[in-house]
């Protein structure tokens, strides 16, 4: 019992010593910090997508785009329909978007796709001067002022921006709600502040622009491991380049509501998180202790106290399961013990979601009852990122496409105002 005291002691010094700065961006958050841009110019853009047998939604976004409060002349859509087997690219053309299609079950995975489809805009287009890409995902719908506002940021300087990820299927069930303020923290408790600081923000997947400049500086496009938007965050800030925030720019997301496809797609993250740390660790350590890189430190801390606190989650779970059937004299106190801890972890998790929804509640398009229930049920869905850290620790998580139905559209999302 003392033991198991001990390492949840251990795990909850680590985690409150790495971690208390944090406490700093809560503050700032809840005052509503954050940077204020006006428009210094009109860039012209390249929408990239990369879809696979996304014929069902890729229509909307493409519909969202061609709909923005921007210069339509000044934004055109390529998609790349990678290994295909629907229409998707017949979708995709017939809204007005230039698309190519690509066939590679070798190299599979959305880095490789966006290689592929930065490669043809500069061979088919090579007079076309862009000042930046987009990147979207095929199921994203974005708000009319997106493009608009992320240009405010983007015309100040800033290389690469990310924008206010959101839920459009938020109130499915508690898995959709669960990633819904998962991503809604990483937007405004984590990106917001950081870029208040001038400290550097996190690239999630989708969302984001990047400099044609800032292209050309790295290379080209040469992410491709099975969490690419991290590679590509780390590869900046241990270069000394920052993502900037537009919390103005909302994107809207479709999230999986199968707990097995959920754990699916973590297990990627997590391994994809294991890949990169692997390949890239000892650099990202060198930027913080040679070159006191804050934007890195607070990345390797993001990324390893998760783990950390879950497999203290794990280790707790086992030693109350063990606690349960074991005859000894100490199973009471080991029960104790590992019950207080997961407790403690239930509650922190649950005012973490519960500070999340008060604070977008208008932002979330959701019925307010269901968004108070899901508050009780977002510690569920953090903790089930151990069943994916397992999966991850196994070997076995892969790359594998997720299929979106939410056939929506913006009049659809149209959140109550309650």
């Amino acid at each position: 019992m003392k033991t198991l005291s001990y390492i949840n002691l251990i795990i909850a010094a680590v985690i409150a010593a790495c971690c208390c700065y944090q406490v700093l961006y809560l503050l700032l958050r809840l005052r509503g910090a954050g940077r204020r841009f006006q428009a210094k110019s009109l860039g012209r853009f390249a929408v990239l997508i990369a879809a696979r047998n996304e014929a069902a939604v890729i229509g909307q976004l493409i519909d969202s785009i061609k709909a923005q409060n921007y210069p339509a002349q000044l934004v055109d859509v390529f998609v790349v329909a990678d290994n295909c087997t629907d229409n998707t690219a017949a979708v995709a053309a017939s809204r007005g978007a230039v698309v190519w299609s690509r066939r590679n079950q070798t190299q599979v995975g959305k880095g490789y796709a966006l290689e592929f489809l930065l490669g043809k805009i500069a061979q088919n287009y090579p007079h076309e001067k862009y000042d930046g890409f987009f990147v979207f995902d095929a199921d994203n719908l974005l708000d009319p002022n997106y493009i608009a506002e992320m240009n405010k940021v983007f015309s100040n300087g800033c290389q690469v921006v990310t924008g206010y990820r959101n839920a459009k299927n938020f109130g499915d069930n508690w898995i959709s709600a669960g990633y819904g303020m998962y991503f809604l923290r990483e937007s405004e408790y984590l990106n917001r502040p950081r870029d208040f600081l001038n400290s550097s923000c996190g690239v999630s997947g989708t969302g984001f622009l990047f400099s044609a400049q800032l292209l050309e500086k790295v290379g080209g496009w040469h992410y491709f491991a099975l969490t690419e938007d991290l590679e590509f965050t780390l590869d900046l800030i241990c270069r000394g380049e920052k993502v900037a925030y537009c919390g103005s720019a909302i994107l809207y997301d479709e999230q999986p509501t199968s707990f097995r496809q959920s754990v699916v797609q973590r297990a990627r993250w997590m391994r994809g998180l294991m890949q990169i740390m692997g390949r890239n660790g000892k650099e990202l350590v060198r930027a913080i202790i040679c070159g006191g890189s804050f934007a890195c430190y607070d990345m390797l801390v993001n990324s390893l106290a998760s783990v950390l606190m879950g497999l203290g989650f794990i280790l707790n779970v086992i030693m109350f399961a063990v606690g349960l059937v074991s005859h000894s004299m100490e199973t009471g106190p080991v029960v104790l013990t590992a019950l207080a801890a997961l407790g403690g972890t239930y509650v922190g998790l649950y005012f973490t979601g519960l500070l999340v929804l008060l604070t977008e509640w208008r932002r979330i398009p959701c019925r307010p009852g269901r968004k108070l229930l899901y508050s009780f049920t977002y510690p569920f869905f953090m903790a089930s990122f151990m069943a994916a850290l397992a999966v991850a620790m196994a070997g076995s998580a892969e790359w594998k496409p997720i299929r979106h139905t939410v056939a929506v559209t913006l009049g659809d999302l149209n959140p109550p105002r309650r």
